[in-house]
């Protein structure tokens, strides 16, 4: 529930980001630099002068942009391919298979920089790449569990009265093997938003001044022995907000497991 409780937060401070963020994301005051955390500014300014409150609060918009949009990438393209491997079987699924071996042997993280190398720095390649490295656990997800169901009376009863295969898969079997795929998917926008902002921080993902709190540690890290605030408030934004999905998570794996007593 803590989980679900900071989700809901996280997602109006997301939406209502304009009223809420006391100044505007860029707007900088030299005269106000490296102020620490007061009352005038909760969590300090930046070397530009700029507030980190601001921009933590706008940054809470581009990170659960790049973690929803880069899971669902992942979703349905890893889901669409481990529904044609797992239904169809024999050599389409060994091929298909073999293809996703070869994609995991490759760390998600060092592909995800390949793949964000290759295309160019910002968001939308951030988003992108992140997705594509997330296809292949997707993919085996959704294979695995249409092995289970493909032979079940239902889909027999469906190719009895002729339905066509793509019928069957999205009509009859995707909604019976979505309840690991919901799972896995909130547990992976944790893991997107942590590899988006990896990305960030090594200049590969968001390019300033947008305000992604991997860019905003990267450009506090210089300042960080004598002004700390720069980098931990977006670095503990992070960790909370990765914390939050995988508690989420959880709750939803016990609510959708029918095998627990509620």
């Amino acid at each position: 529930m803590f989980g679900l409780y900071f989700f809901i937060l996280l997602l109006l401070v997301a939406v209502f980001a304009s009223f809420l963020a006391p100044e505007g994301y860029d707007a900088q005051d030299i005269d106000k630099a490296f102020r620490p955390p007061s009352l005038e500014h909760p969590m300090g300014t930046d070397n530009l002068g700029r507030n980190v409150l601001s921009r933590v609060i706008y940054g809470s918009r581009m990170s659960l942009q790049l973690g929803v949009i880069s899971v669902s990438i992942a979703f349905v393209a890893g889901g669409g391919i481990g529904a044609v491997a797992g239904f169809y079987g024999g050599r389409v699924d060994n091929i298909i298979m073999r293809c996703m071996d070869i994609i995991q042997a490759i760390p998600s993280i060092l592909l995800a920089i390949a793949i964000a190398t290759t295309l160019g720095p910002g968001m939308t390649n951030a988003m992108i790449a992140v997705g594509i490295s997330g296809i292949p656990g997707y993919s085996r997800l959704i294979r695995g569990s249409i092995l289970t169901v493909r032979d079940m009376e239902y889909v027999e009863a469906a190719r009895a009265v002729t339905a066509g295969d793509g019928r069957i898969i999205v009509k009859h079997i995707i909604p019976n093997v979505l309840s690991p795929m919901i799972v896995q998917a909130t547990m992976g926008v944790a893991q997107a938003i942590l590899t988006a902002a990896s990305l960030s921080f090594i200049g590969l993902g968001a390019q300033p001044p947008l305000p992604e709190w991997g860019a905003m540690i990267s450009g506090g890290r210089n300042y960080i022995r004598d002004y700390w605030h720069i980098a931990t408030f977006p670095g503990l934004a992070i960790m909370l907000t990765v914390v939050s999905f995988n508690m989420l998570g959880d709750g939803i794996r016990d609510a959708l497991d029918p095998r627990l007593s509620h």
